[in-house]
Parts: C-alpha cells; sequence; structure tokens
C-alpha cells in the first residue's frame, strides 16, 4: 500500500470496540483493527493509538449518577487500560510486537508513559498504545490523542468512529444532514460541531495537526486514511469549509 503519512496517531473509542454489542469489546472489530494495524506498520509507517474507555466505563455518566467526578474519571482512566491490552493481545497474536504505555502508573502491567521510550519505540517498528488518558481527570481522551500527537511530532491524527465524518447536524436524526470533506479548525470551534472537545481541537490547531474522522466499520479504512485517500472528513488549518 502507498503511504501519505509517516508517524500517525489512531484515536479509538471504546465504543468503537463493542461493534454491535451493548457493552463490552466485540473480539471480531478487535481482531479486524489489529488486521489492518498490521498491514499499516508493515507499510513503514509508524503507529501510535490512544484507546477511549466508554465501552466499559464513562466518567460523565457516573458523575451523573452522583459520583464524584475526578473519581469517575480515574475509573473511566482504568477502563482505558483493559481496552489498550485487550488490544495489544490482539496484535501480538498476529505478530506485531506492541507497547502499552499508560499515564497511570501500572507497572505490572504496563510501562509508565515516557515520550522519548514511546517515539524510539516507533522507530523500532511497534505498535505503542497509550492507556489511562492523560492521566488527569476532566480531560478526555480526544485530548490525551491531540496531546499525544504533538507531544510525538505526529503528522495526523486519526479519529475512527462509528459514523463516516463530520455532519452539519446529527445524520441519525436529521436524513438532509450534511457532510463535510473539509473543515477548519475555527469551523468546528466556532459552530460546535462536537467533532472533539474544544480543548483536542485547539492543540491540534496550535500545532498544525490534521485529524481525519472516518467510519472505523468500514474494513480497509485505516489503511485507505493511511495511503491520504479521500474518506470522512479532513480538518485542518489550510482546508476549506467544502
Amino acid at each position: 500500500m502507498g503511504v501519505t503519512y509517516q508517524r500517525v496517531v489512531l484515536k479509538l473509542s471504546g465504543e468503537a470496540l463493542m461493534g454491535e454489542l451493548s457493552y463490552g469489546i466485540d473480539p471480531n472489530i478487535v481482531q479486524d483493527i489489529a488486521q489492518e494495524v498490521s498491514q499499516v506498520i508493515a507499510s513503514g509507517v509508524q503507529v501510535a493509538i490512544v484507546v477511549g474507555g466508554g465501552n466499559i466505563f464513562r466518567g460523565v455518566k457516573g458523575a451523573a449518577a452522583g459520583m464524584d467526578r475526578a473519581t469517575a474519571d480515574y475509573i473511566g482512566m482504568i477502563a482505558t487500560v483493559m481496552n489498550a491490552m485487550t488490544l495489544q493481545d490482539a496484535l501480538e497474536q498476529i505478530g506485531v510486537p506492541t507497547r502499552v504505555q499508560t499515564a497511570i502508573s501500572m507497572q505490572e502491567v504496563a510501562e509508565p508513559y515516557i515520550r522519548r521510550r514511546a517515539i524510539r519505540h516507533l522507530e523500532k517498528g511497534r505498535a505503542v498504545i497509550f492507556g489511562a488518558g492523560s492521566g488527569n481527570p476532566f480531560f478526555t481522551t480526544d485530548t490525551t490523542a491531540a496531546l499525544r500527537a504533538a507531544e510525538i511530532g505526529a503528522d495526523v491524527l486519526f479519529k475512527a468512529t462509528k459514523v463516516d465524518g463530520v455532519y452539519d447536524s446529527d445524520p441519525r436524526t436529521n436524513p438532509n444532514a450534511r457532510r463535510y470533506q473539509t473543515l477548519t479548525y475555527g469551523h468546528i470551534l466556532t459552530q460546535d460541531l462536537r467533532v472533539m472537545d474544544s480543548t483536542a481541537i485547539s492543540l491540534c490547531k496550535d500545532n498544525n495537526i490534521p485529524i481525519i474522522v472516518f467510519d472505523l466499520s468500514v474494513k480497509g479504512n485505516i489503511c485507505r486514511a493511511v495511503a491520504g485517500e479521500q474518506i470522512g472528513t479532513l480538518v485542518g488549518g489550510s482546508c476549506e469549509v467544502s
């Protein structure tokens, strides 16, 4: 496969790992992701992954149910490590050397997040999965993905979701919703399009990191995105709204 980017961050939502399940992890989805990541790494691209935990526990929902928000967020961070380890196992079963680094110390099961070590793993052709968010409550895993992308000097941030791009309204409730092909960071912030939270968008804007939002459920989309094919929605500083 041809490649457009050399170092990428792939943001996987916890919900995307559920597939059609109502809770937990769909092994078939995880295996499909692992196969595509394997192909991308085999093409010479360095891949770092940030995974969410919404399929197991969402801090916002926990807080809404009366739990202390910081405590709920820490539980959500631990859920992301469970997802990271599951994905690590799937990758290593097909021969992809993988390291999980966590922002909360869990030395028995994962490395601590160390920027230079993460970059070295990538340079050696290993997949690196960042778990436990940023290690701080009140920050989303989208913000973590933008932060890690800036820290490791990624060329692009891929946000793999359950929809095929960014729309001007919810396509599930509005059959006339329009999908954007390209967007500026500013348009997302001013129109409150909820692609990622505003902190994540601002981080990408300040560090000129393009964001590509695409549908993870379509097989081959990760490879297509890395190859520079026009899928989903591209968000960037030089883009126009179209």
